[in-house]
């Protein structure tokens, strides 16, 4: 069986949050493969523990990559400050074609696009992914991830940072499906009365009361908030409220646009007039839509940028989700120039945290093992872009632990999941409830 097809058969998909399928990546051909280790969320540390403790095995992970894509540079992309991540990264790459980048610590140096530009150069077209610049990018531990694949081993495990409002800011790795409820309250509890999750961290993740909320295999880690915090009240308002707030406040400053890292890289993202958008109800509407296209979603506009605290990012979402809906295509430029004021214009994160509020929680939250085994998961049919899973399993079955649960529809795009412990499967409809069993 070739790397792909184990990386397929393993349930692979980018760990840093967007959950592409590797199996696709790895099929591909390129020049460079890159793990991304930038890690830029505030308050999160899990790609840098991942690091620090498995740096072999994400070095071994990339030197398959690189071999199936036919790629003779490997690049290591990490923020200098993470000292002793830099420091087992470096040991593992020696005798290898793989080198450490350092990067600033600013945010978001994660973003793809930015990465890409900052440790090659090159420049990926508008609309376009790293692949078409001959270059492949992957989370840290997604590469740990391809490692464990070659060997037949499925993803079963997370490693997650929790932080922010808790008794006990850590990282720990623990099986897909724990829900956030149990974690939190194994590793010391919730140190306010009414929890919200940022999960994937306050800048671009998913905000949710619901503390049943399953660990995924894209989870990075979840930020807890006092309900009454600042950010969280802002990030709980509903979409009307933000397009009504925008729609009358919004005075075209520019702002959002002159500290997007999208536009400082030279790409056509103004999300100032996408702002102009909520007032138009059908002409010109697709126009300033297109704004929003290449926007990456990383809420620094919103949470950083707008002075009024306007809603920008979140109308960028509402945009590209039309466009999609109507199936339009970026028709805009395809010239990219780098803005001469691009470096001057980062956002360091020690700002962005002031910004935030944020300051009382930052912690180091250093990974520990966790003697935990939850006694029963949730999980989710659909973990990963593309299709759900066709369940394999029904109601009263029982399973082995790295069991395939489901599997990928013919010809789609997706990844199976499997059974992170021996149990019986309690229900089955969109997700996978598992109980364990001795």
């Amino acid at each position: 069986m070739t790397l792909v097809e184990k990386v397929k058969q393993a349930g692979v998909v980018g760990a840093g949050g967007g959950g592409f399928p590797t199996h696709v990546k790895l099929a591909a051909k390129a020049e460079v493969v890159i793990a991304n280790g930038a890690e830029c969320e505030p308050l999160l540390h899990k790609d840098a523990a991942v690091m620090e403790r498995e740096a072999r095995e994400m070095v071994r992970g990339m030197m398959l990559a690189m071999e199936a894509v036919g790629a003779r540079d490997g690049i290591v992309g990490i923020k200098a400050k993470n000292r002793h991540a830099v420091e087992a990264v470096e040991a593992a790459c020696q005798g290898t074609p793989v080198r450490v980048f350092l990067l600033g610590d600013y945010y978001p140096a994660g973003d793809e696009y930015d990465l890409v530009y900052t440790t090659t150069g090159r420049l990926i077209p508008p609309a376009g992914i790293p692949i078409h610049v001959g270059v492949v990018v992957c989370n840290v531990e997604t590469f740990v991830n391809i490692a464990a694949a070659a060997d037949d081993r499925p993803v079963t495990t997370k490693t997650i940072t929790i932080a922010g409002a808790v008794n006990h800011p850590t990282t720990v790795t623990v099986p897909v499906g724990t829900t956030y409820r149990d974690l939190i309250e194994a590793t010391g509890g919730f140190a306010t009365e009414r929890p919200v999750l940022c999960l994937g961290g306050l800048m671009m993740g998913e905000t949710t009361e619901d503390l049943d909320t399953p660990v995924v295999k894209t989870s990075t880690g979840v930020v807890v908030l006092p309900y009454d915090h600042h950010v969280a009240q802002r990030k709980l308002k509903p979409a009307a409220a933000q397009n009504a707030i925008g729609k009358s406040a919004c005075d075209q400053c520019r702002y959002c646009t002159e500290y997007c890292p999208r536009f400082l890289l030279g790409y056509a993202v103004e999300p100032h007039q996408v702002m102009r958008s909520l007032a138009f109800t059908a002409t010109g509407k697709e126009h300033w839509n297109h704004w929003a296209a290449l926007c990456c979603a990383c809420g620094l506009c919103t949470l950083y940028g707008c002075p009024e605290e306007l809603y920008p990012k979140e109308a960028c979402d509402q945009s590209k989700a039309e466009m999609r809906k109507a199936n339009l295509k970026w028709t805009g430029p395809m010239t990219v120039k780098p803005h001469p004021m691009r470096d001057g214009r980062r956002v360091p994160i020690k700002t962005l945290m002031k910004k935030l509020h944020i300051q009382q929680y930052d912690h180091p939250a250093h990974w520990e093992r966790l003697d935990f085994n939850p006694a029963r998961v949730v999980l989710p049919l659909k973990q990963n872009a593309g299709a759900a899973n066709l369940p394999l399993v029904k109601a009263g079955d029982r399973v082995a632990a790295g069991q395939m649960l489901g599997q990928i529809p013919d010809k789609a795009l997706g990844a199976p999941v499997h059974a992170p412990f021996h149990g019986r499967v309690v229900s089955v409809d969109t997700r996978v409830v598992l109980e364990r069993t001795t």
